[in-house]
């Protein structure tokens, strides 16, 4: 069965055809789950796979298998975009919680946090009216509420979005998507069904960038370097700031190996000193922005791959490595080191991102953690 004729590809989704199969056998037979937990690496597919999932819920087809078939009326308010929008007498049948409560506040949500007072919006009633997770559906079989980044969410306000789960309004399906189970309450973990999303495998990425007009060797090196991630893959397709980010991060990694202990320690506080960045890693004050610990965790992901990469030479693997277009640069580190060396500077790596991880809560220092990862990195001779 090719790509464009499985149950994923009717979806819209590339690979994790066994959730696909899981869901839409759910669909089948009537049992659904009042709540679902969908996880995996970021940008793996997995808020994609929660907006399909919530449009063939509400699509008005009558078999399953056309479902969503993309042309009823419900169907067409996902294509559309409006799914979401808030009419003068009635609320949507279908929300993205985040955006929900940037409608309703006009607060800015971008950074995918929600507060208690957010989610008591949408699940305690008010002297105005009913919160929007006890209404009935206006106008679909359910309303579903999607929680992008669900992780992101501290405990407290987790803690409050618990009785919806204890209890689950009638009709009302919540749909959470998170890159860090550990990092959800066991509450909640326990009363939703977990669908966890792997990475895609190489083979139908670099397929979908070539229907999308890559030509062979860019749609590989794109296929590589995604590491299973679709969303990361078709976004540097369109986006050419992505690779480049990437090339420029393996150039701050050479910098590091071919400075001195003075210069590294500079590097380090250059990277430590910035607040706010953009996504391909600018630093910024305002825009589209993520934090520093996001930004230095995906530099350090980024580090990881390469050294996974010089790991795999030292051994002469006859796997191509992840950074295909920095084969040579990648053989002649292996060559200058012992495989004890590399091994050690992965396990470095790791540390440094397990300390920065913003899902594990921790209060590490980033220019401290970065100034040990660099004393133990090794020097190029």
């Amino acid at each position: 069965m090719n790509a464009h004729s499985s149950p994923a590809a009717n979806w819209g989704i590339i690979g994790h055809e066994w959730a696909v199969d899981y869901l839409r056998r759910s669909l089948r037979h009537g049992r659904n789950r009042h709540a679902y937990l969908i996880t995996g690496p970021a940008a793996v597919g997995k808020m994609t796979l929660a907006l399909r999932f919530a449009m063939a819920l509400n699509c008005e087809a009558d078999a399953v298998e056309r479902k969503p078939c993309g042309v009823c009326d419900s169907c067409k308010r996902f294509i559309d975009g409006n799914f979401q929008s808030i009419g003068e007498t009635n609320e949507p049948d279908v929300i993205i919680a985040q955006d929900y409560v940037k409608q309703r506040t006009r607060r800015d949500t971008s950074s995918g946090r929600l507060s208690i007072d957010d989610i008591r919006l949408l699940i305690e009633t008010t002297k105005s009216g009913s919160a929007w997770l006890y209404l009935k559906p206006y106008a679909s079989r359910y309303r579903i509420a999607l929680y992008e980044r669900f992780h992101l969410v501290l405990g407290p306000a987790q803690d409050a979005l618990l009785k919806s789960f204890e209890e689950p309004p009638p009709a009302v399906i919540q749909i959470l998507t998170s890159d860090s189970p550990a990092a959800i309450l066991p509450t909640i973990r326990s009363r939703a069904q977990i669908i966890a999303l792997r990475p895609v495998p190489k083979a139908p990425i670099k397929a979908e960038l070539r229907r999308r007009g890559a030509d062979a060797d860019h749609a590989e090196l794109l296929a590589r370097l995604s590491n299973g991630r679709v969303g990361w893959a078709l976004g540097a397709l369109e986006d050419d700031a992505k690779l480049q980010y990437w090339q420029s991060a393996l150039d701050q990694l050479d910098d590091v190996l071919a400075g001195s202990l003075l210069q590294r320690l500079k590097i380090a506080e250059k990277l430590g000193s910035i607040k706010w960045v953009t996504e391909t890693g600018e630093a910024t004050e305002a825009g589209q922005r993520v934090s520093q610990r996001v930004a230095l965790y995906n530099l350090l992901e980024i580090w990881q791959s390469f050294w996974r990469d010089v790991l795999l030479e030292t051994y002469d693997s006859p796997l191509k490595p992840c950074n295909i277009n920095r084969h040579a640069e990648i053989r002649r580190l292996a060559r200058s080191m012992d495989r004890a060396a590399a091994l050690r500077a992965i396990i470095a790596t790791r540390r440094a991102m397990n300390s920065i991880d913003q899902n594990r809560n921790t209060n590490a220092n980033p220019r401290l953690v970065l100034d040990a990862l660099f004393l133990d990195y090794p020097a190029l001779k």
